[in-house]
């Protein structure tokens, strides 16, 4: 692996990640501001930033500990394609 690409595979994986789980709530039925409420957070602002990257958003591994129990589906989902 060169520099280059040492310095983009963060990025790649929280788009991986995001991606994963944007497509798993979708699958569950839950939306954006219901899993936003069970994660504790007010609004579904920074689920709808990470989900899409914006802003270079993404998840930490709190929030994804946390989503996994709230959809009910393995953290392992969440990784794959990295």
């Amino acid at each position: 692996m060169n520099i280059n690409e040492l310095n983009d595979s963060p990025s790649k994986m929280h788009d991986i990640i995001s991606a994963n789980v944007k497509r798993v709530r979708k699958e569950k039925k839950v939306s954006q501001l219901d899993l936003a409420h069970e994660m504790g957070l007010v609004g579904n602002g920074y689920i709808t930033k990470a989900e899409n990257r914006r802003l270079n958003h993404h998840f930490s591994i709190e929030h994804i500990v946390k989503i996994s129990k709230i959809l009910d589906v393995d953290i392992e989902e969440f990784f794959q394609g990295i």
